[in-house]
Formats: C-alpha cells, structure tokens, sequence
C-alpha cells in the first residue's frame, strides 16, 4: 500500500469512527439535559478557558449563529454563564459554571469506561501514534484546503439557518 492508499484507508475511517462516537455519547447523555453540541462547547470551555462565541464557532467549524444557541440553551440550564470581556465591550466571554463542570466530570467518567471497553487489547504508545498522525493529515487537508480551510461550507450555513439555501 502506497501513502495515497493509506491516507484513503484511514480517511474511510473518519466518518464511521466519529457517527460510532458521537452515537456512544448520545447514548450516555439520554435522560441529561445536555446535548451533543452543548457537550462539545463545553469540552472546549473546560479544555481552553472562557471564550466567545464567535470563537468558539471556528473552533467548532459552524456559523456563530449555531454556537449562540448553544451557548443560550446552556446558559438557561445553568451550564454557562456570560461573563464580561476586559478585550471587547460587546463581545462578552462564555465560561462553565460549577453545575456545569460538574455534569461535565459525570459524563466524562462515563465516557472514559466506554473507551477502556473499546480501546482494550490496543496498545496505548499505538493510540498516541495514531493521534499524531490524525493531527498531521489534518494539517495536511487543511494546507490543500488553503483559504477556504477557514470559511464555513455553505451547507453548514445553512443548516445553522434552519434550512438549505
């Protein structure tokens, strides 16, 4: 198998791998009040601090509009809170509340025995392998991808609208 090949082979793994995973966790957050797009913003907030939403939407890959809600829906469960920013007047900072740190460590425990189960009989120095070379191809896509790497696909746009454009 050649480097093209290969990079086709785990490419064809990206998907399945992320629909398994993100089932996984939709099971474990049934009967919560958190969604998978509040869990992801609030992996992000405990991961790097407080931030905006319109950071957190290109940390996400989706329009600001589709994090506002997020950040909304999590700030009237208790989740997040808004916070001022001493960087920007109008722009204020999205951070975790205890309540939501604390939902966060439940459903990580949770998600950590789910990934002992599926990652039994791989070898840990293989899994941090294979995370650098995910990182690099990523980085190599996103090259190729040049200017546009950072401009949302207009169907992301339009799902955030509610509809197809």
């Amino acid at each position: 198998m050649n480097r093209v090949e290969g990079a086709y082979a785990v490419l064809r793994h990206v998907r399945p791998l992320h629909q398994y995973s993100a089932r996984a966790v939709a099971d474990l957050l049934e009967g919560t009040d958190v969604s998978l797009p509040l869990r992801a913003v609030l992996v992000l907030l405990l991961e790097g601090g407080p931030r905006t939403v319109p950071d957190l939407g290109r940390e996400l890959l989706v329009t600001r509009q589709g994090v506002q809600k997020v950040v909304d829906e999590g700030v009237r469960l208790g989740h997040l809170e808004l916070r001022d920013n001493p960087a920007h007047a109008r722009s204020r900072l999205v951070g975790l509340t205890e309540h939501g740190r604390t939902v966060l460590a439940d459903l990580q425990r949770a998600e950590a025995a789910n990934l002992e189960a599926a990652t039994t009989g791989i070898d840990p120095d293989d899994l941090v392998r294979c995370a650098e070379v995910l990182a690099r191809l990523t980085a190599g896509v996103r090259r190729i991808a040049g200017k546009q790497a950072d401009r949302l696909h207009p169907d992301v746009v339009a799902a955030d609208r509610g509809g197809s454009d």
